[in-house]
């Protein structure tokens, strides 16, 4: 979650990579394959990122403790070509998740959300793939089996 206020609420999808990398969508070259994640559904023709190098990477906003969103996107270019930012400190996403202003309260009051707390380091180091199962076990409990539901219901 990047924003949340009256007005809506933003965020993006964390455990989905596409098929393509930061160099597919960039008229300049990209001499890392960094992958693109889906962000979400609303506006697939825009790029974001989040990383953890506010100290190289100026003018981002602290969306949480030691994760931050945007900033100086040609200073980010040069610092990937120069590899001083790893795929590990950084995550970039086409499209977004958005909620217009009460949505996303109205669905967080019909639990059609399990809200959970991260850190920087699980965000940036866990593999898209295993992300949801390992913030499930993290939080114990019911949860902690829910993680081990096969992604597809119809396989279980």
């Amino acid at each position: 979650m990047c924003e949340y206020n009256r007005e809506g609420s933003f965020g993006f999808v964390l455990n989905q990579v596409t098929d393509l990398f930061l160099g597919d969508v960039l008229e300049e070259t990209i001499y890392q394959d960094i992958p693109l994640h889906l962000g979400g559904p609303v506006e697939k023709n825009t790029l974001h990122f989040i990383h953890r190098r506010p100290d190289l990477i100026a003018g981002g906003s602290e969306i949480m403790k030691g994760v931050f969103w945007g900033g100086d996107f040609n200073q980010l270019k040069t610092l990937l070509n120069m590899n001083t930012i790893r795929d590990n400190d950084i995550r970039f996403f086409i499209g977004y998740s958005g909620w217009s202003g009460g949505q996303l309260d109205d669905e967080l009051r019909q639990d059609s959300w399990i809200i959970a707390n991260t850190n920087s380091e699980f965000l940036f180091t866990t593999p898209p793939g295993n992300f949801w199962r390992e913030i499930l076990r993290s939080m114990g409990g019911e949860y902690k089996s829910i993680a081990h539901y096969p992604i597809d219901p119809r396989h279980n």
